[in-house]
Formats: structure tokens, sequence, C-alpha cells
């Protein structure tokens, strides 16, 4: 077990309510964690609306996921990350039974019965993440966590974090994309990039794969994680200032950027950006969706999933379900995890955090990407490339 650290021993040991004040205190900060989480101080009971009547929209729709082009392989990613997690089982921290790890949305297709290969790599994938708003200011806070790159590497994969500014555009961070993936050795005999954006990560991924076509012979996937694909209704309530708050947070040293990470997340620019954008249509794209049971909101979380749900009580607190999908994609699955817990490991260093605020954090992420891997190189092996 992790041990805690020196700000959860002092908490310990001050009388139960002193601590119970002193933590909730500092929590205010803590709130503004990632993607959207600042709009937990605007409360759930704002009378404006969250999709405010406007013009400014290109012509939209809401259909079902195959009229948007889009290819449904749940089945059988449900039988990779299911062999995955027997497989691994207590080993890894955070376990779940695969019923419990997946929500399953509908009519799920049937698996293929077929054996899911557990060896060692025969690609050498290498998952490459772009985190949300705000990580690289409350980094130092999380501490090293490394164990998903230290279970991957078991079998013959890699897994890396890509840095962006935690306060900038998805445009100005598209750029810094490209620059880390030419930057990164040039595998000659295929591409082993498989780019991972989690939350705000995944808009700016998008653009980086438009913008700058020159990066996609080395990028073998793209895929979405609770990905800000078209924006959050949440964003409409905020306002920069307040993602600017978390240079002030313990410990960091992120810089304001260009100022642009709330307007990036607003559902008419990330809509307006996909209307004009056509995405390539040679590089395979993966959605992976946060589909919590109503339960697994943490508490401290709770607040924003409430106000999202006057829109749609099919949210992760900060993203609706169908804002996470990736026109013309390959969906994989919905995960049965809130926001944080699919990609921020609070409660693993930070335990008195987790057992009071952040209580449905655990989540086994590092079967999870191990399964992602998996699957995309079953794919492209199965498609001969």
């Amino acid at each position: 077990m992790t041990q805690p650290d020196a700000q959860d021993t002092k908490w310990r040991a001050a009388g139960p309510r002193q601590a119970f004040r002193a933590i909730r205190t500092w929590l205010r900060g803590l709130a503004y964690l990632t993607a959207l989480a600042w709009t937990l101080f605007l409360g759930a009971c704002a009378s404006t609306p969250l999709v405010p009547y406007s013009t400014d929209t290109p012509p939209l729709v809401l259909v079902p996921a195959a009229l948007a082009g889009v290819t449904d392989k749940r089945g059988r990613f449900r039988e990779v990350y299911c062999a995955v997690l027997r497989a691994r089982g207590s080993t890894l921290p955070d376990y779940r039974p695969c019923e419990e790890a997946l929500t399953r949305v509908g009519t799920e297709p049937a698996g293929t019965d077929r054996p899911v290969e557990l060896g060692p790599s025969k690609r050498h994938l290498i998952a490459a993440v772009v985190a949300g708003v705000g990580y690289e200011c409350f980094r130092p806070w999380l501490g090293p966590q490394g164990t998903v790159a230290t279970h991957v590497r078991e079998f013959g994969y890699d897994a890396t974090m890509i840095t962006v500014d935690a306060l900038s555009s998805s445009t100005n961070n598209a750029r810094q994309i490209r620059d880390a993936i030419m930057a990164m050795p040039h595998a000659v005999d295929e591409p082993r990039i498989v780019l991972i954006g989690y939350s705000k990560g995944a808009p700016d991924i998008l653009e980086a794969v438009v913008t700058y076509p020159e990066i996609r012979s080395r990028v073998a996937a793209v895929v979405t994680a609770a990905g800000a694909v078209g924006g959050s209704p949440l964003a409409n309530d905020a306002e920069q200032y307040q993602a600017d708050l978390l240079r002030h947070f313990p410990g960091a040293t992120c810089s304001p950027g260009d100022g642009g990470a709330v307007e990036s997340l607003r559902p008419r620019t990330r809509k307006a950006w996909l209307a004009q954008n056509p995405l390539p249509n040679d590089l395979p794209i993966y959605s992976i969706v946060t589909f919590p049971q109503p339960e697994r909101i943490s508490s401290i979380l709770r607040s924003s999933y409430d106000k999202l749900s006057r829109v749609d009580a099919r949210n992760d607190s900060q993203m609706i379900f169908y804002d996470q999908i990736v026109s013309g994609s390959t969906l994989l699955g919905y995960v049965n995890a809130d926001h944080w817990a699919l990609a921020v490991p609070i409660a693993r260093k930070h335990d008195t955090i987790g057992s009071l605020f952040v209580t449905q954090n655990a989540y086994p992420r590092e079967a999870l990407v191990e399964a992602l891997l998996r699957f995309i190189e079953e794919e492209r092996i199965s498609d001969g490339k």
C-alpha cells in the first residue's frame, strides 16, 4: 500500500473536527484538478442555462453512433479487457471484475470468441498520453506514478507523457504535440505511437493530426479517452481566470500560456472546429467513453455531475457521454468511472482525501491501457499494417 504523504499525516495528528475543516478548506484548491472541475465553485443551482441560446453554431444533429460513421467494436474490446483483468487479477492496483469495469449501454455487439493474445508484444506500440487542463500544474502534487509505463513494459510496450501547456488553447498545444512527436525516434518499419488524449488532450491531439500531416506516418492510432471532443456545457459557465487559479496550486510551476484553455472546451468552439476540419481518413481513431453508474461519482464531483445533469444525467461529472465520441471513429467501450477516476490517481497517494472526498477514484488504469494497446495491435496485424 502507498505510504501516506506528509499532508495526510498532519491531518491525522489533528482532532477529527479540525482535520475535517482543514481538509475541506484545502480541497477548494483541489477542486480544480482536471478539465472543467473549477465549475464546482459556481454552484449546482446557477440559474443561467448551461447551453445558452445562440445562433453562432454549425448545423447540428444528435444521431445514433452508427449514423455518424462510428464502428462499434465494444464486443471484442470487452473480450480483450476482460482477459487482461482476469490474467492480471490482484497483481495490479484497484482491480475490478470486468462487469464492474465497463458499462453496458444499449445493445452491445457480441464478442468474437477468438482467443486473446496476452504474451509479448509483436509491434512494440508506445502509448503517448496527452493530459487535460491543468495537469502540469498539479502533477508535482500527484507525485511520480509511472505505474502504467512499468506495467506495459513487462509485455514489450511502452508509455510516456507528452507535455503540453496546462492552460493554453488546443491550437497552441497541437503545435507542442507535433514538436514532441517529431523529436521521438522514428520507427522505420512501421508507426508505433498510439496517441491517447484524455479530456482536453483529445481535441489537442485531433488538432495536431489535422494541422500537421507530417506526424501521421509516425502515429499508429489515436485514442480519445473521456475526450472533450464536442466540448462540455460546463465550459459555457466558466472563465479562464478560474482555470488560472491552478497556478496557485501547491508546488505548481505551470505558466498561463496563451490563456485559451476554457474557450477551447466550449461546445461552440469544438463543434465549429470539427465542422471545418475533416479528420484524416487514413489514421485509425478510437473512442473510450466514461459512462459511470451514478454511485461511481466521487462525492467531491457530485456538484458538477448534478449541474451537468440539467442537460443530461448520462455524464461523468465533466462530459456528457455522446460528446466524447469522434464521428467516424471506432467505439471501444463505455467505462464505469467518473472523469477523474479514469486517469488521475489521486487516492493512491492521498488516501485521506480519497476516503473523504475522492471516494470513487479507484480504477484499474494499468489493465485498461494494456487492453487498449493489445486491441490496437491485434487490429493492425489483422489489417496487415
